[in-house]
């Protein structure tokens, strides 16, 4: 059995600090830093009118940091499961826009998001604790409603893939990449919550349901190996 939304929940309550750093927040997923630059740079690029983000999963705030220092003074909504991870996203983010920032501690799943709200949004390392295909469709769903016309979703995320033999070769290349990163212990501990936890989906599988739910445009911004970020613009 997956981890429940609660079990979840509870493991990023404690990760705060290691979320509120631009280099080394999401360390372990791999070019972090490359995949943060290059998804802001194209909000910005694709909507440089826009005056309303939505960051779902946010975290500690790092996208939405990093998009404020190409487009200042939005309006935000922040979405997250934690409590403490929505606390820490404020305290850095209030002092760097005159927008008003609303903060909401939930699922995206059950959240309400009202049609036609904002010009951008954003989700980083959320939507592979989706599970079944009827999940996938709504939330992708609920977030072109929730786009204006011309707003744009983009997403960064593990991902799997459909060949067993790649999805083996990939998940080995990843592996490296942790051990490098630090050592084989740290390689398990993640390999072990995204057992427990995550159900990623094949990017080509994602680009689909953008496509299907009304997406007119999809584009991919990177792949290497199990991690892609992409998205869509309305």
């Amino acid at each position: 059995m997956k981890s429940t939304v609660e079990q979840i929940r509870q493991r990023f309550d404690h990760d705060v600090e290691r979320f509120s750093n631009l280099d080394t927040g999401q360390s372990a997923t791999i070019d972090a830093p490359l995949v943060l630059d290059l998804i802001t740079a194209v909000a910005a690029a694709t909507n440089p009118q826009a005056a309303h983000v939505l960051d779902i999963g946010c975290g500690a705030g790092n996208y939405t940091l990093k998009l404020l220092q190409r487009l200042p003074d939005l309006h935000v909504t922040l979405i997250d499961l934690s409590k403490p991870m929505l606390d820490r996203a404020l305290q850095r983010l209030s002092p760097l826009t005159t927008g008003n920032i609303a903060a909401l501690q939930g699922d995206i799943r059950h959240i309400v998001l009202e049609p036609n709200s904002f010009d951008i949004i954003m989700a980083a390392a959320v939507f592979h604790h989706l599970r079944g295909d009827e999940e996938w469709h709504a939330v992708f769903g609920k977030c072109y409603a929730a786009l204006k016309p011309g707003g744009s979703l983009w997403i960064s995320d593990l991902i799997a893939h459909d060949d067993p033999a790649v999805q083996q070769l990939m998940w080995q290349r990843y592996g490296e990449y942790l051990t490098q990163l630090k050592d084989e212990a740290y390689r398990d501990q993640v390999f072990g919550y995204i057992e427990q936890e995550d159900t990623p989906r094949p990017l080509l599988y994602q680009l689909h349901i953008l496509r299907t739910v009304g997406f007119r445009t999809v584009e991919v911004l990177h792949k290497n190996a199990m991690f892609a970020a992409f998205g869509g613009i309305r």
